[in-house]
């Protein structure tokens, strides 16, 4: 058991004596108390010292934990509260601390309608019903697509991930003719750009399959799972969306942005590794460290002519290319309505 589960029990434990009016503790019955009660969670021998359980009364009498707890040591040997009516379980809030956990609820009831959080509908309407919870809207938006295709297949991913288990799936990309069965070691979920990707082990590399291309999922009982134990802040530390290379390795890229967008790619930098060049009255130049991949290229192409990439020179040519390329097309549209 983690040493959190343990505290909070022992927490509770002493809670449950020293608020009892009808028997006297000693700290050596408190600390059977204790050790009893980790004993009936585990199922086996705990023993919790002395030090432990005066270090819990020190933590509960300060405002380590916001408890501030009114224990009391009467005929120099018996511990109870002071005030017979408090218990941690009762512990008052402010307006402020209402006001803050208002909003958090806010926030979470925009989940209400997104699968993982369907369980979550009823906590809510208690944590509402708790504090008091006005009905206002809620101020803080978060940006969700609630046509978004797809995301009926998180529960089965994530329990696939969560058990470790093997799953087919039913895959259609963007540009096949016809759907493929997949077999996959599901590893991590990822967002991005409002949209939902699996990572996971196919054949020995790593993919990342879109959940809007799902058409079905079915689980192999009798394939041994294979787990890369990734780690997704190490993972997806390279690279601007989802799209990661085991063998690429990142490059620095160059690129400036005019004095109008300069500010907006300071505040909110294109990756953790953005760096300023220089700076001057046009613009300035920035340096981001990461692999190329395709949503590097499209988060470039979004700034369009208010960004130019400087370095490495085969990106520059890509982006070079995909703007002529959008001329002609603006240019052949003119054409067809001169015509028309």
């Amino acid at each position: 058991m983690s040493s959190n589960k343990n505290a909070l029990i022992r927490y509770k434990t002493l809670d449950k004596c020293l608020k009892n009016k009808y028997r006297q503790y000693t700290l050596e019955d408190l600390i059977d108390e204790c050790s009893e009660a980790l004993f009936e969670f585990e199922g086996k021998e705990s023993f919790v010292s002395k030090r432990t359980v005066q270090l819990d009364l020190q933590n509960m009498r300060s405002e380590k934990f916001g408890y501030e707890a009114p224990i009391e040591v009467y005929e120099r040997k018996y511990y109870r509260y002071s005030d017979p009516d408090y218990s941690i379980h009762n512990i008052s809030v402010n307006e402020s601390d209402l006001k803050a956990m208002n909003n958090a609820v806010q926030i979470l009831k925009q989940f209400k309608d997104f699968s993982m959080f369907k369980d979550m509908n009823g906590v809510i309407q208690k944590l509402e019903d708790s504090i008091h919870s006005t009905n206002q809207k809620s101020i803080i938006h978060l940006d969700k697509n609630e046509q978004l295709k797809g995301l009926e297949h998180i529960d089965i991913l994530y329990e696939g991930i969560l058990n470790k288990k093997v799953l087919n799936i039913l895959y259609k990309s963007f540009t096949a003719k016809e759907s493929s069965n997949f077999v996959v070691h599901p590893q991590l979920l990822k967002e991005y750009n409002n949209r939902w990707f699996l990572i996971c082990l196919h054949k020995g590399k790593m993919y990342n399959l879109a959940l809007d291309r799902m058409e079905s999922i079915e689980t192999e009982e009798n394939i041994s799972y294979i787990d890369k134990d990734l780690d997704g802040d190490e993972f997806f530390k390279d690279i601007v969306g989802v799209t990661v290379s085991e063998t690429m390795k990142p490059r620095n890229v160059v690129f400036f942005v005019d004095a109008s967008n300069t500010p907006y790619i300071k505040t909110k930098p294109l990756h953790k590794s953005q760096e300023i060049v220089s700076e001057n009255e046009e613009g300035a130049i920035f340096k981001i460290c990461v692999q190329m991949n395709y949503e590097l290229e499209r988060l470039l192409l979004g700034f369009g002519n208010c960004l130019i990439v400087h370095k490495p020179r085969n990106l520059r040519l890509r982006m070079e290319e995909k703007f002529k390329s959008g001329l002609k097309n603006y240019k052949n549209l003119i054409i067809q309505e001169e015509r028309e």
